[in-house]
């Protein structure tokens, strides 16, 4: 068993539908897209949620991540509150931009990270579209303000590159980089 390092219960969900075997804890580690350029910001703040985790849990493979949406070079974590909201999607409207989504595994004193980047372009919205989108609560909590998975579906016209980075972990990046660490994510002895 691992140690998700995260409270997001769409990352839980995304682990879940593959089988892994962990429990989550959230880190409490800060985040800051401020003074990096996005896709090393992600990088450190997956592994600053990480670390603080396997601070208190040494003895198992701890997983961090951490997501922003990226629109004309400037990063976009969560919405501070549904004005923020607005803002955002209103940005996004129309327009092509990219998700991040960095990736760290601490096992056994050594970090392991990698980062993905998936490129989203969302269809235009009237601003009565915004208006019902934020109204509905969706876009709190999740970086760039939207939920792929979610009511903004009806939204995204393209996307190139990976569909579970968008929702929040790129599976493929936390399996690959699992394997290059000598961490499982599944129960090995469930099947014995």
């Amino acid at each position: 068993m691992f140690i998700l390092a995260s409270a997001s219960p769409r990352r839980r969900d995304l682990l879940l539908q593959i089988g892994a075997d962990f429990a989550a804890v959230t880190s409490g580690a800060e985040e800051s897209l401020e003074e990096a350029v996005p896709h090393e910001a992600v990088v450190r703040n997956a592994l600053a949620k990480a670390r603080a985790v396997a601070a208190e849990y040494p003895e198992h493979a701890v997983l961090g991540a951490d997501t922003a949406v990226v629109v004309d070079g400037r990063a976009f974590g969560k919405p501070h509150d549904l004005a923020d909201a607005r803002r955002i999607i209103g940005l996004l409207a129309g327009r092509r931009h990219e998700v991040y989504t960095g990736v760290a595994w601490v096992y056994r004193g050594r970090a392991y990270t990698d980062v993905m980047k998936t490129i989203v372009q969302f269809a235009p919205m009237p601003p009565a579209e915004i208006e019902r989108y934020v109204r509905s609560g969706e876009p709190m909590g999740k970086a760039g303000g939207y939920a792929i998975q979610g009511r903004a579906a009806m939204y995204i016209e393209e996307i190139h590159g990976s569909y579970s980075n968008v929702v929040g972990l790129p599976l493929q990046n936390v399996a690959a980089l699992a394997r290059e660490a000598g961490i499982s994510l599944y129960d090995d002895h469930a099947d014995a």
